[in-house]
């Protein structure tokens, strides 16, 4: 037996877990600041009672509050407009409250908005370099989905599409949420569809979290039981045929997603997420219906690689632990279990009906762009360094 290598666990947000908790937004809010600026979806979350709620609890607090409003994936030109309009306005304390473009949007207006600069001052990647020192404003995130974790993570992902489009993040220690309030109740007005792409990004970032190179014990643990809460709940939450049933299943997913962004934080992610980036700012992709689309297919490109090229690599190890968690078999071999993970996986994709890559124009003379834009920091995590020719393979097996 050998000590326990060293490891370090970035910033964590104040967690509050559980159904009801909405009813105590307000409460933290007021002890950040009594000004707050209320970012939310375009829609979803405005036409529920729990809106309602909530505005008036910000009045018997004497909060007072503006609001602004997030439609698809955030841009930059939308951080820099909202914190050149606000940027006067005293504002004390962000809220977010929505998807993990609502939450992405707030955590990078919260963390401009003391001090009035573009958002492409310190975008990896494409801006301009300026090192972001902070501190940001108080943000409190309320996720409204179960998918990309951002409650508690560093990072606000930004986007910009089209041919010379960009996926990139606004990221450092001083922009994880103050408080993430995680009530799985917001998720019953969640569509189907909409809880398969966010439930399939979560599980993909569990199992890259747990796979990747710079996974530890603590992250592990919280990896394995994320991924066996999301087995447990989220084809119940899915399909929604009993409301018992359900009402457990989005509590498990909840939490699962939450956990997923506690260990993609410390762990980096692989080779989904890798492709996801080029491809969610080439093409109007969602994040989720990428990472579920390419999970079974990645999954097995990885496998294949490592029996190949390190068959003695530790995240073989791990992938056959999966497997067997999955289908809930401690006996299978670990080349069964193997066998098993993948078309556990496959089955998934099937069963959600998850869109294949060209239903959102990509094609095949695509592939070599999105293969180039791919290697980012996601790719510096996946357990194995893939060739072109492997990840060539894998998109096209999707379009």
């Amino acid at each position: 037996m050998q000590p326990i290598a060293q490891f370090t666990v970035a910033r964590l947000s104040q967690i509050l877990f559980g159904e009801g908790r909405l009813a105590e937004v307000a409460n933290q809010v007021a002890i950040y600041g009594r000004r707050v600026l209320i970012v939310t979806g375009a829609r979803s979350f405005q036409t529920t009672a729990n809106w309602t709620q909530l505005q008036a609890q910000f009045q018997a607090q004497q909060l007072t509050w503006y609001q602004i409003t997030v439609s698809g994936e955030p841009t930059p030109d939308l951080v820099d407009e909202t914190v050149k309009q606000y940027k006067n306005q005293g504002i004390e304390v962000v809220l977010g409250i929505g998807g993990g473009s609502v939450l992405d949007a707030a955590k990078a207006i919260a963390g401009l908005l003391p001090f009035g600069n573009s958002v492409m001052d310190h975008l990896e990647g494409v801006g301009r370099g300026l090192a972001y020192l902070g501190p940001a404003l108080p943000f409190i995130a309320v996720p409204t989905t179960a998918g990309t974790g951002s409650e508690a993570t560093k990072n606000a992902v930004l986007s910009q599409q089209g041919a010379q489009g960009f996926k990139k993040s606004f990221r450092h220690d001083s922009l994880v949420p103050k408080v993430a309030i995680v009530d799985p109740n917001l998720l019953i007005s969640c569509p189907p569809d909409l809880l398969a792409a966010n439930g399939m990004d979560a599980f993909t970032q569990l199992l890259e979290s747990y796979t990747s190179t710079q996974a530890n014990p603590f992250t592990d643990a919280l990896a394995i039981s994320g991924m066996s809460a999301f087995r447990d709940g989220f084809f119940p939450a899915w399909e929604c045929q009993h409301e018992a049933a359900a009402r457990v299943g989005r509590s498990q997913i909840a939490y699962a997603s939450l956990l997923s962004g506690i260990t993609l934080a410390q762990t980096g992610l692989g080779v989904v997420h890798g492709l996801a980036a080029p491809l969610g700012a080439f093409f109007p992709a969602p994040h989720g219906v990428v990472c579920g689309t390419l999970l079974a297919a990645a999954t097995a490109t990885n496998i294949h690689a490592l029996q190949t090229r390190m068959p003695n690599d530790i995240a073989l190890s791990k992938y056959s632990h999966i497997g067997r968690l999955l289908i809930g078999k401690d006996s299978l071999s670990d080349q069964q279990a193997l066998e098993q993970l993948i078309s556990t996986l496959h089955r998934w994709t099937q069963q959600l009906n998850l869109p294949r890559l060209g239903t959102y124009g990509m094609q095949l003379e695509h592939v070599d762009k999105v293969v180039a834009a791919s290697q980012g920091n996601s790719m510096k995590t996946n357990p194995i360094k893939l060739t072109n020719e492997e990840l060539s393979k894998l998109l096209k097996e999707r379009l």
